[in-house]
């Protein structure tokens, strides 16, 4: 299967069948055609297609968490599933090889990606929420929260664990789903350690374009280069 097949995803099992088989499934359309979860859902399982609780939206959670996948704004600042088998590679590619203590020694990183690296890192998995209120982000508080924990997520250093949803006196559950982040070594553990740098960053590169290739036959090359970057 491929992107560029006719398929719909109109259950939890398929949308994790295809992270599987493709390894690379971004959440919303991109410039990409055909390259999302938004152009092959079923418009039943898309947000306000039915009544149903568990569409998409709310999937994202219990997929994170019965694959072991990652997730993340990883594709131009857009969420993006990623399989356990290719983060990795995908990690490294990001990182260009340095963790973050070395990507900030090389002058890399700046100290506020830094500081709120360390603080997800010392107290992980954490909501957004109390992150937020833990680094005084926020009204009358720190600048950039958005930019730098998107760039963190870019870059493969912090991931997105969970959702976790507001519930009202009665237990139930309402409003959007608040982000819980983690770091990818604490998430993946030992096996995600002892791959990550395993190859060299351009190694990492080819292999994932060589994925891309295959899932994407009829983008062109430079397309999938720029949507990498």
């Amino acid at each position: 299967m491929t992107f560029s097949d006719e398929f719909v995803i109109s259950s939890m099992d398929d949308l994790m069948a295809i992270i599987d088989e493709m390894g690379f499934v971004p959440f919303f359309e991109n410039e990409i055609e055909g390259f999302s979860i938004e152009e092959h859902i079923d418009p039943k399982c898309w947000y306000g297609g039915s009544d149903s609780f568990w569409d998409a939206w709310e999937w994202k959670g219990p997929v994170i968490n019965k694959m072991k996948c990652a997730y993340g704004k990883f594709l131009k600042g857009k969420a993006m599933y990623i399989s356990s088998k290719w983060f990795p590679d995908f990690a490294n590619f990001r990182r260009d090889g340095y963790d973050f203590d070395a990507r900030y020694d090389d002058g890399l990183a700046s100290y506020h990606d830094k500081e709120l690296f360390e603080l997800i890192d010392a107290n992980a998995p954490i909501l957004s929420k109390p992150l937020k209120k833990l680094g005084d982000y926020g009204k009358g508080g720190k600048k950039g929260y958005d930019t730098m924990i998107t760039r963190l997520q870019k870059q493969c250093y912090i991931i997105t664990s969970d959702f976790k949803y507001a519930t009202d006196k009665f237990g139930n559950q309402y409003g959007w789903g608040i982000a819980e982040y983690t770091t990818p070594e604490k998430f993946f553990g030992k096996k995600f350690r002892d791959k990550v740098y395993k190859r060299t960053p351009e190694e990492s590169y080819e292999k994932i374009l060589g994925q891309f290739s295959n899932i994407l036959p009829k983008a062109d090359e430079a397309d999938l280069r720029k949507i990498l970057k």
